[in-house]
């Protein structure tokens, strides 16, 4: 029998198949006789043209399946890719020399668009082989991809889109580090991330293969800059910045698009003081605070929305890492918005906390700390301060890093603050009785208990390590030393900058207080001591070291005074140990803070 009878084969339409419900087994398992009735229905002879007939298509379907193996049974070779590319450049000169000859008469020129778009999806394929990048370089293939971003049909350039998202997935690129190097490369020599958001510019969100265009970009640009992360500011600089923001801002239903540039604007954001700039420049702080107003009253209805703040947040920290930016969120009544936020107890309160630490650290918030206490700031940090929210801890928030922020924006006032400012400060801590002194005495024992607790962990296993004959570098030196700030050593160190800060603030009543609770709970002034003596101010090489150590000294000469016990000369430094502990306070493992205290060793 050949293929031709079984094309034209045609099932016999007197015979009725059985529909699967009805079924010749009752539930219980048992056979239904079979009546009269029912052999009628099915004679036998019809039941062996059906069986004839299922026998045939069962043949036409091998027939078929075996066709479709010899198709995608090819192997993918350089000499079938070099042919896949070629193809790919006839049909797009063809496409575009149609489109030039005949303008206004789509039917001419439409097949070919087709034949184009089918290539460009047979090159998904490549994207399985990237050791075979370079030929899409060398034979021109990336340039003419890049064109077509611009084509006049948008499903030309979405088709692009998804080809090129395919080809730069990051598991992919990592596969050969040698092929996904020149694509890169190509790529951005042909200024990839300028055309792609001239094309996101064009495109109509509001239909869905568009958006799907538009979340498939933000894909790529992601996947770009985490193999490359140094091409953020470049990014940037070619108007990828500016959309965010105008993306982020539009007036438009939540989705996926908007929580995906969230994300990407977090990226572009983290290290990079070129990119805080320019997005400070571009009114990008503003933006920022818009966005997040809507979460003063309001919790996110969803996860996904509730990524999006948390993304805006982060964002809006890395931005007052600069000191221009501090002055635009001041200006633009950031700290405010973020005082209202912690008043109204919603989620947003946990990042609005963060965000006054950030914004009030180092000398370059002095302003900052100045207007926090003029809005009447003071009224929502102490109780803050005084006990951790309930809802902070159901929110996924650690009490440590509650205690953390908190602390860190009570020892930034009292370096900043002064005359008026700072007496209102101190006199919060001789309210009732001293309770704000009490609770800071409690927080200093709790966390001296966790450090030394650590301190004894590290210290056993340093003794295993000689015992073993393994050397103590300065990376395993770093490690240890993250554990500790783990265990709350940055948190103690805080409260020990504000014991010494409210003992050396002339009044008598908050320096008896410390003294008598340190004596109460069998406290020592040696151990304070001992935590400011071992400690250093850590900051990027270079960083305003005049103001800093001039700060540090004061306050230890301070600690003297207060706390009577032999002088010592304490060590200061401002460099790191090594560039990768410099990195990994940058990348936020390590606080900012002025007064992040490092082990002298």
């Amino acid at each position: 029998m050949d293929v031709g009878e079984l094309l034209n084969y045609q099932p016999d339409r007197g015979a009725k198949r059985p529909r699967e419900e009805e079924s010749d087994q009752d539930p219980r398992g048992r056979q239904k006789p079979q009546t009269g009735r029912d052999s009628g229905r099915h004679p036998e002879g019809e039941d062996t043209d059906n069986d004839k007939g299922l026998e045939k298509k069962k043949v036409l379907e091998k027939l078929m399946d075996s066709d479709e193996e010899q198709e995608q049974g090819e192997p993918l070779d350089e000499s079938s890719v070099k042919k896949m590319i070629l193809t790919f450049e006839k049909r797009s000169y063809k496409n575009q020399e149609l489109r030039i000859k005949f303008p206004d008469n789509p039917e001419k020129f439409m097949d070919s668009e087709l034949d184009l778009n089918d290539i460009i999806q047979e090159m998904h394929v490549i994207a399985t082989m990237p050791d075979l990048y370079h030929l899409l370089v060398e034979l021109n293939a990336v340039q003419s991809l890049l064109g077509l971003l611009s084509h006049e049909n948008t499903d030309v350039a979405i088709a692009v889109v998804d080809l090129l998202q395919e080809l730069t997935d990051i598991d992919t690129l990592h596969e050969s580090e040698e092929g996904a190097e020149v694509l890169i490369d190509a790529l951005l020599e042909g200024q990839v991330v300028a055309l792609l958001v001239q094309n996101m510019e064009r495109l109509d969100e509001q239909v869905k293969e568009e958006a799907d265009g538009v979340y498939n970009t933000l894909a790529i640009i992601e996947n770009m800059a985490e193999f490359r992360p140094g091409l953020c500011t470049e990014a940037a600089q070619q108007g990828l910045m500016q959309w965010l923001l105008k993306r982020i801002k539009a007036k438009m239903p939540f989705d996926a698009n908007k929580l995906y540039c969230s994300e990407i604007l977090a990226i572009l954001l983290q290290n990079n003081d070129n990119t805080r700039e320019l997005l400070g420049e571009l009114d990008g702080i503003d933006v920022l605070l818009q966005q997040l107003s809507v979460f003063k009253r309001h919790n996110p209805a969803t996860a996904e929305e509730q990524e999006m703040m948390e993304n805006l947040f982060d964002s809006l920290c890395s931005c007052l890492m600069l000191a221009a930016n501090r002055d635009r969120f001041l200006k633009g009544e950031g700290l405010q918005l973020m005082n209202l936020m912690l008043r109204e107890k919603k989620m947003s309160r946990t990042s609005a906390l963060k965000v006054l630490d950030h914004s009030m650290i180092g000398p370059e918030g002095s302003d900052n700390c100045h207007k926090f206490v003029d809005i009447l700031g003071l009224r929502t940090i102490f109780p803050l301060f005084m006990k951790t929210p309930k809802k902070m801890k159901k929110a996924g928030v650690s009490e440590k890093e509650h205690e953390e922020h908190v602390c860190s924006i009570i020892a930034s006032m009292l370096r900043n603050l002064k005359a008026q400012q700072r007496s209102r400060l101190l006199s919060k801590f001789t309210e009732n009785d001293c309770e704000k002194v009490d609770r800071l005495m409690e927080l200093h024992f709790k966390y001296l208990e966790a450090v030394q607790s650590a301190d004894k962990r590290i210290e056993g296993e340093k003794h295993d390590m000689v015992r073993r004959g393994e050397i103590i570098d300065d990376a395993i030196e770093d490690e240890f030393y993250l554990r500790r700030l783990d265990a709350g050593l940055f948190v103690l160190q805080l409260v020990c900058c504000i014991m010494v800060e409210i003992s050396n603030a002339g009044i008598p009543q908050l320096q008896q207080r410390v003294h008598q609770i340190l004596n109460l709970r069998g406290g020592s002034v040696k151990v304070v001591r001992h935590i400011m003596r071992e400690s250093t101010v850590l900051f990027p090489e270079g960083d305003i070291l005049n103001k800093k150590h001039h700060s540090a000294l004061q306050m230890m000469v301070g600690l003297q005074k207060a706390m009577p016990g032999p002088s010592a000369i304490i060590p200061l430094s401002i460099t790191f140990r090594n560039k990768e502990m410099q990195s990994v306070m940058l990348s936020g493992r390590l606080k900012p803070a002025h007064l992040l205290l490092l082990m002298a060793g």
